[in-house]
């Protein structure tokens, strides 16, 4: 494993998927931020929900995705609601 999965949320199988989409460390996935990266995601693994989002965004927050706050759950689930059939 790498450097990803010592991030909140980020499993062997998720860092696998970062990397195939380009995403190798921290400093590239906070720049690309969580909503491209999901994108990303999505377009080689169509499973991609938003369970993932949020895991996106709290590691690039540093916490579990459980602890995102209310705002940020609301704005991801927004962000999904209207991207999810691409």
């Amino acid at each position: 494993m790498g450097e990803l999965s010592k991030l909140p949320n980020i499993g062997s199988k998720l860092e696998a998927q970062l990397n195939q989409v380009g995403i190798e460390n921290f400093e590239q996935l906070e720049k690309i931020g969580s909503k491209q990266a999901w994108l990303d995601i999505k377009a080689i693994d169509s499973s991609a929900c938003i369970n993932r989002l949020c895991a996106l965004e709290g590691a690039i927050q540093g916490i579990r995705w459980h602890s995102l706050s209310d705002e940020v759950k609301h704005e991801l689930k927004d962000f999904y609601n209207t991207v999810k059939y691409l």
